[in-house]
């Protein structure tokens, strides 16, 4: 239906929002890691504690930068239009900024829920990733030690995402168009769970 509507380039829109915070996000989510990581050092906490809230701590800091890139990544996705028609990711910034502001309800929109969706993933993933890789021994065979850390990697992020879609859904039911036009539906986090929970299941 997309490809017939929109063209091949109807499954990239709002492609460049992602692309531009990728690199600050990695940067912020592994560097504020580490230190949460130090800061927690100085309480005493168990290495598997330590590393949760580490992880969750980070993932609350990566929401911050990454929402705003969300908010225009989604409204573009839903836009209708043809890939050519639709307006470019400054253009659309800038018409959220001018209509709804930077708040909660403009370019912020959905942040309670980003800060969910990266503060548990983190949480889980850097938690379970770093306690079963120190339970692991390490392999004196480099490929061996190379699939010992991607399947720790890879079942660490199967885990964090099935944990987290939840709140990835409300996020973009409160970042994307409403059902009604001129009535919002999908307000908060929690509530938009619930009312998902209730008429899908």
């Amino acid at each position: 239906m997309i490809f017939r509507t929109e063209g091949l380039f109807g499954f990239y829109k709002g492609i460049l929002p992602p692309i531009l915070a990728e690199t600050p996000k990695r940067a912020v989510k592994f560097f504020t890691f580490e230190q949460y990581k130090k800061l927690l050092g100085y309480v005493s906490l168990s290495p598997a504690l330590t590393f949760a809230i580490a992880g969750l701590g980070s993932g609350l800091t990566e929401a911050i930068v990454v929402n705003p890139f969300e908010v225009v990544k989604v409204g573009l996705q839903a836009n209708r239009n043809t890939f050519t028609e639709q307006p470019s990711t400054l253009g659309y910034a800038r018409q959220i900024i001018k209509k709804e502001g930077l708040g909660l309800q403009g370019l912020n929109k959905g942040f309670t829920a980003t800060l969910g969706r990266h503060g548990v993933f983190n949480m889980v993933y850097f938690g379970f990733y770093y306690n079963v890789k120190n339970i692991i021994p390490v392999s004196k065979d480099p490929n061996l030690e190379f699939l010992r850390k991607f399947g720790i990697g890879l079942l660490s992020g199967t885990i964090a995402s099935v944990i987290n879609i939840p709140f990835d859904v409300a996020k973009s039911r409160i970042q994307g168009p409403q059902p009604v036009p001129g009535e919002i539906k999908y307000r908060t986090c929690f509530k938009t769970m619930t009312t998902v929970y209730r008429e899908e299941g």
